[in-house]
């Protein structure tokens, strides 16, 4: 009997060192591969680079994570159906997320000459306090490191290619209280045109026009894109401590494509709660992610990180 035992065992012990070292092989291959990616994308070469990504995506076992996400919005979201173990914890979590997004575009439709008088008021005040600013200022950075950690796992998970990234530090906080951090990406071109609308004070007019040469998808990713930032830091600390110039750009988005107050709380209610759903589940390559871009790793490194992870 013990004979038995042992003949058996065997094939399965080989058939687990095995499996460990085509993974091991696998996970090697893929470095090299995005290594070269790196080098494509620190010449500017981004086609070359976005091509790379988009070849390791179609191997078995390369990519399992870039653009596993298809984005289709529903008539209707049941809450059971969203795979999470408290439904009640997350619509709470979800309606908070709304309610800062609604406060973030209030706060920036307010005239700009009032919020730089009170910001100014408040940076002069005398009560200063050393020991609190420096906790407030590492807060901000832990902040800043979610919040860009869940732009760039949200755009992967849907296809978007990361070009760059920046994360400020407690010394660039320091030297800069109004310090931003970003994520950049290939395929939103159309921003561009917003921002030269939005700085030549152009009325929002031609909007409907503008929408049917954006294609549901694209707009689909970004909406989950821009607020994966802001969903992020709800999701890991409750509320958000950022100004948010995210919401500002989706605002400004929305407008532009004439979108009325009930389309545009329709569409943002669903990126939010399909947002969530992704950050929840995905929270280990988030974690992981994060701790890559708190070393101010490559792109290609932070994509080994949530490949990884998955």
């Amino acid at each position: 009997m013990n004979l038995a035992v042992r003949e058996l065992s065997v094939p399965v012990v080989r058939a687990f060192v095995w499996t460990a070292r085509e993974k091991e092989s696998e996970a090697i291959r893929r470095r090299r591969a995005l290594r070269r990616f790196d080098n494509e994308l620190e010449k500017g070469n981004y086609k070359a680079a976005h091509s790379l990504l988009k070849q390791l995506q179609h191997k078995p076992r390369g990519l399992l994570g870039f653009g596993s996400v298809k984005l289709v919005v529903p008539k209707r979201i049941p809450t059971q159906e969203l795979h999470m173990d408290n439904s009640a914890s997350f619509e709470s979590l979800a309606d908070s997320i709304l309610r800062s997004i609604k406060h973030s575009i209030e706060f920036a439709r307010v005239d700009e000459d009032v919020l730089l008088t009170g910001i100014e008021d408040s940076m002069g005040s005398e009560n200063y306090d050393p020991p609190y600013e420096d906790h407030q200022m590492c807060l901000q950075e832990v902040h800043f490191l979610q919040h860009e950690a869940g732009h760039f796992l949200v755009g992967y998970l849907v296809g978007v290619l990361p070009r760059s990234y920046q994360v400020p530090n407690v010394e660039d906080i320091i030297h800069d209280k109004f310090a931003q951090g970003n994520v950049q990406f290939l395929g939103f071109e159309f921003l561009k045109q917003v921002d030269i609308d939005t700085i030549s004070s152009k009325k929002f007019t031609q909007g409907k026009e503008i929408r049917a040469n954006i294609s549901s998808r694209t707009l689909n990713k970004f909406l989950c894109v821009i607020l994966g930032g802001l969903v992020a830091e709800h999701l890991v600390f409750g509320y958000s401590e950022l100004l948010h110039s995210d919401v500002q750009q989706l605002d400004r988005v929305l407008r532009w494509l004439c979108f009325n107050e009930n389309e545009a709380d329709s569409v943002i209610r669903w990126a939010v709660i399909t947002t969530l759903s992704l950050l929840c589940h995905h929270h280990g390559a988030r974690s992981r992610l994060a701790e890559a871009m708190n070393s101010r790793r490559s792109i290609g490194y932070c994509i080994d990180a949530i490949e990884s992870a998955l």
